[in-house]
């Protein structure tokens, strides 16, 4: 999962349609946060303290995110898993799973 995230945010940070988003962002902080989640994803324990979904995302939304972004990070994120040679039922898992709180994070 460690590298999976390192791999992830690098991708994620070089993309010009999303990587406004983290300007200012404590990345040490989002990357145990994404760490957690991907923890989790993967049968792992949930250990996650923090914001939920909707609350954690409502000033980026303010800030003008949407679909084509949420799309945007779940394209790095499957493009991460392909390039660590995991199974594509597990990809396509965890892209459910993603897409399953895409109104949460667009608080809709």
């Amino acid at each position: 999962v460690d590298t999976a995230v390192d791999i992830f945010y690098r991708k994620v940070l070089i993309d010009n349609r999303i990587n406004g988003f983290f300007d200012g962002v404590d990345m040490e902080q989002q990357i145990n946060k994404q760490k957690g989640f991907l923890t989790m994803v993967f049968g792992g324990p949930n250990e996650y303290s923090g914001k939920d979904m909707r609350e954690g995302h409502k000033h980026l939304v303010a800030r003008g995110l949407n679909d084509s972004h949420v799309d945007a990070v779940i394209e790095n994120l499957s493009a991460t898993l392909q390039e660590l040679n995991v199974a594509n039922d597990d990809i396509q898992t965890i892209a459910n799973i993603a897409n399953s709180v895409r109104d949460d994070i667009l608080n809709r």
